[in-house]
């Protein structure tokens, strides 16, 4: 049931006509009593769009309480000066009046292309629709979960049930995936009972090896934003079980996210060990991650370890060639930094497979980090050679 598992809560999704297709673009998590702790992350994109600079405002100015999230796809709402922040203020408005509480007990995104304006009006003469259609079933988060898709070719789900509370969330994105979030929206919603300081900490510790280590292009957006609300339906839990949960959410959306990228028909992860640090060990991860070279490589399903080993050594990290190891898929295909026999036929078997995994071992210490990434193929340049 994903944003509607967890009790207290309530989504729906509808068409207000932004997409010309005619496509649901329009969507509402929302907590059925009243405000309740909320915790954010956003882009570290300089120019955010007017959703992130106001959601921003409006967690500071309630100290972490809000009502709800309104999301709308298909104008990102971004580069579009005093006007765009003007929409979404209204759009906060106009859905508070609707739910009851001030314009700042709700957090508002969207997602789409940039410098467009936002054609408010579409989004406020939906609202009461939105919400009177809003309710607490499979369906509802399902058509919430669709509502916000741009280029994704499917809704992204999950439902974790732990020690006697849930959480449960729904995402989009598919391109302009960089470290440190993405082109991606993001829901959590909880019944355990936590205050904002602790919901942002574990919010926080969730996103940092999840979609702060995805990298599809290398392109960080203006709009990336991913909200947790927590109703305390459950009680109070056990904080360490809490965090637990919401980083396993994150994983689980992180994966599926990669595994619909734009043009995407391979997904890798770069597990780094071996590392003298492990900001060393993320540093060389996400350079290999962002290889042009090595992501040609795994559309073309090609071992070409050399490649790995050249990225490792321009990282920046500490680095020796005469030390380094590299794998796929558990066959080692180069140590100490040069070719030694192995399995050939196992390494290429491997190389087909739609997940893909890479080990370099720097072998000089024992920190370690594994990045997500995926392949760059003839798919992500049709995707983005066009604008509509």
């Amino acid at each position: 049931m994903s944003v509607t598992g967890p009790a207290g809560f309530i989504a729906s999704g509808i068409a207000c006509g932004i997409k010309p297709s005619g496509d649901p673009d329009l969507a509402l998590v929302a907590s059925t009593h009243g405000p309740v702790p909320v915790a954010a992350v956003f882009t570290t994109n300089r120019a955010a769009a007017a959703p992130v600079q106001l959601s921003r405002r409006h967690l500071e100015s309630t100290q972490g309480l809000a009502r709800g999230v309104i999301l709308n796809s298909g104008c990102a709402n971004a580069a579009t000066g005093a006007q765009g922040l003007l929409a979404s203020q209204e759009t906060c408005r106009v859905l508070a009046d609707a739910i009851g509480g001030t314009e700042e007990e709700v957090l508002v995104c969207s997602t789409g292309l940039i410098g467009i304006p936002l054609e408010m009006e579409r989004i406020t003469s939906h609202i009461d629709a939105l919400v009177s259609s809003a309710g607490s079933s499979r369906d509802d988060a399902r058509r919430a979960a669709t509502a916000i898709l741009t280029t994704d070719t499917h809704a992204k789900e999950v439902l974790i049930e732990a020690d006697g509370f849930v959480v449960g969330g729904m995402a989009k994105g598919a391109g302009m995936i960089a470290p440190n979030m993405a082109t991606m929206l993001v829901v959590l919603t909880t019944d355990a009972k936590v205050s904002p300081a602790q919901l942002g900490a574990a919010l926080r510790s969730g996103v940092r090896d999840t979609f702060n280590e995805l990298i599809v292009d290398g392109c960080t957006s203006t709009n990336d934003t991913v909200v947790i609300l927590a109703s305390g339906a459950a009680g109070e839990v056990d904080p360490v079980k809490f965090e637990s949960a919401v980083t396993l959410a994150c994983t689980k959306l992180a994966l599926l996210l990669a595994e619909d990228a734009e043009g995407t028909t391979r997904v890798a992860s770069i597990h780094v060990t071996g590392a003298a640090s492990i900001a060393d060990a993320k540093r060389a991860g996400r350079q290999v991650a962002l290889s042009l070279l090595v992501k040609t490589s795994l559309f073309g399903s090609d071992p070409y370890w050399g490649r790995i080993v050249s990225e490792l050594g321009a990282s920046g990290a500490e680095f020796d060639i005469d030390r380094v190891s590299v794998a796929y898929g558990g066959v080692v295909v180069c140590k100490n930094g040069i070719e030694v026999d192995h399995d050939v036929a196992s390494v290429s078997d491997h190389m087909r497979l739609q997940h893909v995994r890479v080990t370099c071992d720097l072998g000089l210490g024992s920190a370690e980090a594994t990045i997500l990434t995926t392949d760059l193929g003839h798919g992500y340049i049709d995707e983005n050679m066009r604008t509509s």
